[in-house]
């Protein structure tokens, strides 16, 4: 099929809820993916945030074949190896005593909010049940995690919704300082936020919600699934903040494109959690969780994070020396980075896919850049002089 039956077929007989670009995308290498047409682009969105290790890792396609060779799947009634491979793994890097694994950001999500209730019920009864989020939130389209997302537009059509939560500005510790209380389970966000807008929380605002649910016994939740495993050039993004979470969820990067997702959670919270409490068929497969191991035994080396970093600061430079009219904040840390823009930013997403650039917004008016981790100064020259052309008018 050429490019346009293919366009013409997804029409026909997929359910319409993505607005897709007009190129089908046919294969990937590092940094770069192809077209139909032979056209090469310059990947600084990696899926999302999801392709860490770049399209076509040698060392992931070989470990996802030779696991696919020998078992695909079982089912979590039986051990396999690459499970408890990868849990010991996030266990002994982080904060958590326990792991539980899942399919997607948003079942992470799904199942922590689960897991809060459960473990407030265990402790003080029905009336605990109450979740603050934040505006500007992303956690999920599902039922819970859209319940804890801001946008009125993703959750106003599926009401109602989790009953029990309640929204405080982000950054604003006075007002959450207002809606945590005695009847709070959990208190949820993303330390840098991306769907929002690429913001940070501040040190002042991050450690007084952990004061918070310390005096009024709730949980603190952080939602790391875009900020996560090496994305701000840390492994955790909370380490800087020197903040622990009692809850923590992954997804995106952890198989560099394979469904995955996880809980991390103390031991406090797992005891609450026993066998029929959640479940999921297919998570934790071999497959993928070989593949993570890969994927995290790489992004959790101190020289990679710390190419990370650097590339990130040059990246943000970069940007910043542009001084295109348009552009109002050049903001993120690590390789999670927003422009805003004074002027929407469709246009400038369309031109430099047109020049071979492929890049993402977070809102309306900002440009997120999330390049694979492995991406190179040569690259992010190539990507803002681009930028430079597409912002040009």
């Amino acid at each position: 099929m050429d490019k346009q039956a293919i366009i013409e077929a997804e029409g026909r007989y997929v359910m319409q809820t993505y607005r897709r670009a007009d190129i089908v995308l046919e294969r990937g290498e590092g940094v770069y993916l192809y077209d139909t047409d032979g056209q090469r682009y310059l990947d600084f969105m990696s899926g999302i945030a999801v392709a860490a290790l770049g399209h076509c890792d040698p060392a992931v396609t070989a470990a996802v074949a030779q696991q696919a060779a020998t078992l695909t799947h079982v089912s979590n009634l039986y051990h396999t190896i690459p499970h408890v491979g990868l849990a010991r793994r996030l266990v002994e890097h982080s904060f958590a005593d326990r792991v539980f694994f899942c399919n997607s950001g948003a079942e992470a999500n799904e199942g922590a909010l689960k897991f809060a209730r459960k473990w407030a019920r265990a402790r003080a009864g029905e009336g605990k049940h109450e979740i603050v989020a934040f505006s500007g939130s992303f956690h999920g389209r599902t039922m819970g995690a859209i319940s804890v997302t801001y946008k009125t537009a993703y959750r106003e059509p599926f009401n109602p919704l989790l009953p029990g939560v309640c929204f405080a500005p982000f950054n604003d510790l006075a007002t959450a300082r207002e809606l945590i209380g005695p009847a709070t389970c959990a208190v949820i966000l993303e330390p840098v936020q991306g769907e929002g807008g690429i913001h940070a929380a501040t040190p002042e605002f991050l450690r007084g919600l952990r004061e918070l649910c310390d005096r009024h016994g709730a949980l603190l939740i952080f939602d790391e699934i875009q900020c996560g495993l090496g994305r701000t050039g840390r492994l955790w993004a909370h380490e800087a903040y020197a903040v622990t979470p009692d809850i923590m969820t992954l997804a995106k990067p952890l198989a560099n494109g394979l469904p995955i997702g996880a809980i991390l959670l103390t031991e406090k919270v797992a005891a609450a959690i026993g066998p029929g409490d959640h479940g999921s068929t297919f998570a934790a497969g071999p497959v993928v969780c070989r593949a993570a191991e890969v994927v995290f035994d790489r992004v959790s080396q101190p020289e990679f994070l710390a190419a990370v970093a650097e590339n990130g600061e040059y990246l943000r430079r970069r940007l910043r020396e542009l001084e295109s009219k348009h552009i109002v904040d050049v903001r993120g840390t690590g390789l999670l980075v927003g422009v805003e823009l004074d002027v929407p930013v469709a246009p400038v997403l369309a031109a430099a896919r047109k020049h071979g650039l492929l890049i993402i917004n977070a809102g309306d008016n900002v440009l997120r850049i999330a390049p694979p981790l492995i991406v190179t100064k040569d690259h992010i020259d190539t990507a803002v002089d681009i930028l430079r052309e597409c912002l040009a008018t």
